[in-house]
């Protein structure tokens, strides 16, 4: 049986502050740099969400992408647009947003609806230099 990687791009908005309640400010300014910065700062955070496993002989598919695109914007978009990471994000009320934090907490939301023979890498980029992967290890 052949294994094939597909891959769907989605996006949404959000904003965050980074900043460790347990530091004093100077530090988290030293740290965390304009991310520190107490009125939040948004960003534009682009995905590529890939899973991989065997395409199946009846259908040609690895799955179906209409229902992973259906499956992104329940357990993603929905989830995360437009909104404020810190204060509107249950998980984000006591962990830092940083895009490694965000992207662990995508795969989490998403794995558990995948067949379990699947493996499951989401790349999130915070900007188009920086972004983060997570495959669960």
């Amino acid at each position: 049986m052949e294994i094939v990687t597909v891959n769907r791009h989605a996006h949404f908005n959000a904003a965050h502050r980074l900043y460790n309640p347990d530091w004093d400010d100077e530090r988290n300014e030293a740290v965390f740099g304009k991310c520190f910065n107490p009125k939040y700062h948004g960003h534009n955070y682009e995905m590529i969400v890939s899973v991989t496993g065997p395409v199946d002989p009846e259908t040609g598919y690895v799955l179906d992408m209409k229902w992973l695109k259906d499956l992104i914007a329940e357990r993603v978009e929905d989830y995360l647009d437009h909104k404020n990471l810190n204060e509107e994000v249950p998980e984000f009320a006591e962990l830092n947003p940083t895009v490694e934090n965000i992207v662990i907490l995508i795969w989490k939301r998403l794995k558990p609806a995948l067949n379990p023979e699947f493996k499951l890498k989401v790349t999130l980029f915070e900007t188009p230099r920086n972004f983060a992967e997570y495959n669960g290890s």
